[in-house]
């Protein structure tokens, strides 16, 4: 992976592979988007990108050794503007 992303680690960091965004979660890893794996250079390099994350976020996983078996995923709430 071009940039350090250690999976479940903080609620920042954000990691774009092709069009496909990798958001970081202290409870998830989100994936959004598209990516297009061509059959060319370009391609492999691109799939080798997304087995290098999710092999990390396999390892995380299974050094966890506390891992749930499920996490409750809390619907996000809204709340007043303060600028309005």
């Amino acid at each position: 992976m071009s940039q350090e992303f250690k999976p479940y680690a903080n609620e920042a960091d954000v990691l774009r592979i092709g069009d496909l965004e990798i958001e970081n979660r202290v409870d998830r890893v989100s994936l959004t988007g598209d990516l297009v794996l061509t059959k060319d250079h370009s391609g492999l390099a691109l799939a080798k990108e997304l087995q290098s994350l999710v092999g990390s976020i396999v390892k995380a996983l299974e050094a966890d050794k506390q891992l749930p078996d499920a996490v409750e995923l809390k619907p996000p709430t809204t709340v007043k503007n303060p600028f309005a």
